[in-house]
């Protein structure tokens, strides 16, 4: 018979590259973007996903994936619904980090720092960029709210479709919107052989001057 499937023996052993501090540029934003496009270009599954991690006031964590959308003045940007989980913990704690994992090339990236809304007009610009079937997505959908059916969502659609049938351009609901992660730390990390892994932090001072640090794994 079979060994069932332990999950304690599952395990993998990197060893496709190195990270030095030699090698990487002085500022974490320039050597994200390095990375960033070298996932685009290995084809990387889903490489902007990444998992923003938020906290009430009381400190309890909530985690969900988001897409990044940019990388501007300084930060980490994306979009969402003002009124959701995440949006009311950002709210209450601006504070958060975003984490991305790009397992074909054995890397991860951890950002954190102080959330900010961007200016409406930004929201406005990546909002008109969306396709109109998103547009109706983000007036249709009460984030994070208890609905009773999934005809609740299909006949908001529904009626947002026929609300804005005869205008070529949709509006950005008031409650949709952009958020720019300003960070404070940024950790690149890169696999490496019996789990001695490569971890380089990058951290922040008062005066936003950049310091990189060894880290052990």
């Amino acid at each position: 018979m079979e060994k069932p499937l332990s999950l304690a023996d599952i395990r993998s052993n990197y060893a496709k590259q190195i990270l030095n501090v030699e090698a990487v540029d002085a500022n974490p934003l320039r050597q994200f973007d390095a990375w960033m496009q070298e996932a685009l270009q290995a084809k990387v599954e889903e490489p902007t996903a990444m998992t923003l991690s938020t906290a009430s006031l009381q400190g309890r964590p909530s985690a969900r994936i988001v897409l990044l959308k940019a990388i501007e003045d300084g930060g980490f940007v994306f979009y969402t619904n003002y009124e959701s989980r995440k949006g009311q913990q950002l709210a209450e704690n601006p504070f958060a980090s975003l984490t991305f994992f790009w397992p074909a090339l054995e890397r991860q990236v951890r950002v954190e720092g102080k959330v900010v809304k961007v200016e409406p007009t930004t929201s406005d610009a990546y909002f008109n960029s969306r396709p109109r079937g998103s547009q109706l997505g983000a007036w249709s959908s009460p984030q994070s709210q208890t609905i009773e059916s999934r005809k609740v969502l299909e006949d908001l659609e529904l009626k947002y479709s026929q609300e804005f049938s005869q205008q070529e351009t949709i509006p950005r609901p008031a409650h949709w919107g952009g958020y720019k992660l300003v960070p404070d730390r940024i950790e690149f990390w890169q696999g490496r052989p019996n789990r001695l892994h490569d971890r380089l932090l990058y951290h922040a001072d008062a005066a936003g001057q950049w310091t990189i640090e060894r880290l052990a794994p």
